[in-house]
């Protein structure tokens, strides 16, 4: 398994044995649930929390409690951690009004660059990440840094298809604009 997602279709199939014991009852199923996932939603989570991990650590624990609550009524249709992403999109849209600015600098922008090896490509993507409208960001962050089919975070924004893919073009769009100094040179 790669990130808390079965790579082999006995891989789905043991993740799919699990939600079942976890749907009954089972506690350290689901506590192999929650460990084979945890590590992508609280990413995933972070990076829709622009780096304030304390949020997106409670946001986690959250969804991880909703699942718990929520796993009998699992119907499967889904893959598990596109209902996972669904909860923790839930929790957010909870408390949506605690959300940043757009025009607020990443946390800690300035540590990093004195700290991190490739700082100064990590704050530029998170400066253009942040001039990206919401809808753009989230559809982004869900297709390419959640690695969610298109069909799979429609259903995670409770969108229509089409309007996941036009949020991912508009946003590509202005991604490949500010960050042209990024390009390689031929």
């Amino acid at each position: 398994m790669t990130s808390g997602v079965p790579a082999t279709p006995s891989g789905a199939a043991d993740e799919a044995r699990l939600v079942a014991r976890a749907a009954a009852g089972d506690r350290a199923a689901f506590a192999a649930l929650v460990q084979a996932h945890q590590g992508y939603l609280r990413k995933l989570l972070g990076r829709i929390c622009r780096g304030d991990q304390a949020r997106a650590d409670d946001l986690a624990q959250e969804a991880f409690v909703r699942a718990w609550r929520a796993l009998p009524q699992f119907r499967g249709e889904a893959r598990f951690r596109t209902w996972l992403t669904r909860l923790a999109y839930s929790a957010l849209s909870a408390e949506r009004p605690a959300l940043p600015r757009v025009d607020e600098a990443p946390p800690d922008a300035e540590a990093q660059a004195d700290f991190a090896p490739g700082a100064d490509w990590r704050i530029d993507l998170d400066r253009a990440l942040a001039g990206l409208s919401e809808a753009q960001r989230h559809a982004l962050l869900l297709c390419y840094g959640a690695d969610l089919s298109h069909a799979e975070a429609a259903q995670v924004l409770g969108w229509p298809l089409g309007t996941v893919k036009t949020q991912l073009l508009r946003a590509k769009a202005r991604l490949r604009t500010q960050l042209h100094a990024w390009e390689p040179t031929p």
